[in-house]
């Protein structure tokens, strides 16, 4: 075992999620070896052609990491692990926050052909497959973002890749549509944490009412110029918003949370092409902080 591989006491916990190996042609024999392959990739940020020899042929491993982030399997295998998680009390629902954190893309990650992926063997595109490719442009070029809802532990437990000029106001409620926590004694899953916090770019009427409707409680802090358009308008612009300093502290963890993500080089720099292709790439990432006790 090599540094940063898996260990076994994370391969015990990743296996039983993983796609059956053995079957016909050869197609998921050695998991764990192409799995490190791609944990060596998202962590150094290499290209796929300079993978060690150890973890086999590079083509080998990159279709791997292609097709499991096509056809769904890393985010299968990310609500499996949350599921275990929780079932096991590690989830700190307390206090979730909400974030972004801007990728800058590679020259490498432009240049995506415009005809839509296609699976393997199938004529659909893949789940997280976007016309634009989750790319932007700003000031500095091509950039990627990428939103997420993390919880008190310092993990993710929603993901969202949009182009890096997008705003984070309107992100809120996609993020939080995709917190979905299943139960292994069945039932629903669980999608409200018992408080949420966010900085000032997602303070919006949408949001709050949104929040509102859902019974969940929320600390976001009202910009200077929302509050003074409210105060304008006299009783038709509402009740003052509540704000707790000592809660608003925690936001520290879903900063934290996202450095985490960040020691990944893949992640912080994007050089994959596709949208779908990168989306794995940090859905791996969040499976990985999981994974360690």
């Amino acid at each position: 075992m090599g540094w940063g591989d898996l260990t076994s006491e994370e391969w015990a916990r990743l296996k039983p999620h993983l796609p059956k190996s053995g079957q016909r042609g050869g197609r998921w024999a050695s998991h764990r070896r192409i799995i490190n392959g791609i944990l060596y990739r998202n962590r150094t940020g290499v290209p796929w052609r300079d993978l060690p020899a150890r973890f086999g042929k590079w083509k080998t491993v990159y279709e791997r990491h292609r097709r499991l982030s096509a056809d769904g399997t890393w985010d299968s295998i990310f609500a499996a692990v949350l599921a275990d998680a929780d079932a096991e009390g590690r989830i700190d629902w307390s206090m979730v926050s909400v974030d972004s954190t801007t990728c800058r893309a590679h020259q490498h990650a432009a240049g995506a052909r415009k005809k839509p992926p296609r699976l393997p063997g199938k004529r659909r595109t893949p789940r997280q497959h976007r016309p634009d490719e989750g790319l932007g442009r700003s000031r500095g070029g091509l950039t990627c973002k990428v939103h997420l809802a993390g919880e008190g532990g310092r993990r993710p437990l929603a993901l969202l890749i949009t182009p890096g000029q997008w705003g984070d106001a309107p992100q809120l409620i996609p993020v939080m549509e995709r917190i979905r926590v299943g139960r292994h004694g069945g039932g629903r899953p669980r999608t409200r944490p018992d408080h949420l916090g966010g900085d000032k770019a997602y303070s919006s009427r949408r949001n709050r009412r949104y929040l509102r409707r859902r019974q969940i409680k929320h600390t976001i802090p009202e910009p200077r110029n929302q509050r003074a358009n409210r105060r304008r308008r006299g009783s038709k612009g509402g009740r003052p918003t509540g704000f707790d300093k000592t809660i608003y502290k925690r936001r520290n963890e879903v900063e934290r949370t996202i450095w985490a993500l960040k020691n990944s080089r893949a992640v912080a720099t994007r050089y994959d092409k596709r949208a779908y292709v990168f989306h794995g790439t940090v859905t791996l990432a969040a499976i990985r902080l999981w994974l360690r006790p």
